[in-house]
């Protein structure tokens, strides 16, 4: 419709990548929950190709050194772990180019499937099917903007 004609998405996904993914026509708020200086978090599925063990877990928390940065420290969580297939759920506070699959490989995973389960405050509305959408309720983007607002008070505070 055209009200959504100038919408931007706040953030992305990779092509390869599924999930919540948010659109709004406010550049300001798009701006400061994207800001890494804000660090709002973001949650992911991740399914890789063998075994999570341990020391994978630290070297998420300690930051993956990549390519070209470092990444944040992460929180890894294994939810299951085989020879073959291991799942994880992984918190971020950025969002940089394939963070996420370039940390694994760095680990010497391959992600198989990659699913953003949460944005800040929202978490991905179990009612959706992939490449279904609904609007934001009032308090969900009172929730985005009250999220916005403390990341810039805490980070004009150090």
């Amino acid at each position: 419709p055209p009200e959504y004609a100038k919408l931007m998405p706040i953030g992305r996904l990779d092509k390869d990548t599924e999930g919540l993914l948010l659109f709004t026509n406010d550049g300001d708020l798009a701006h400061r929950l994207l800001a890494p200086k804000n660090g709002v978090e973001k949650i992911y599925i991740a399914e890789v190709d063998g075994p999570l063990n341990q020391t994978d877990v630290e070297a998420f928390a300690a930051g993956v050194p990549l390519s070209d940065f470092t990444a944040q420290p992460a929180e890894m969580e294994i939810l299951s772990s085989g020879p073959l297939l291991a799942v994880a759920r992984v918190r971020v506070h950025e969002g940089k180019f394939h963070q996420i699959k370039r940390m694994f490989e760095a680990r010497e995973r391959t992600v198989l499937r990659l699913t953003r389960l949460s944005f800040g405050p929202l978490a991905l509305d179990p009612m959706l099917a992939p490449g279904e959408w609904r609007e934001l309720t009032e308090a969900e983007i009172a929730l985005l903007q009250e999220t916005a607002t403390e990341k810039d008070k805490i980070t004009e505070n150090l």
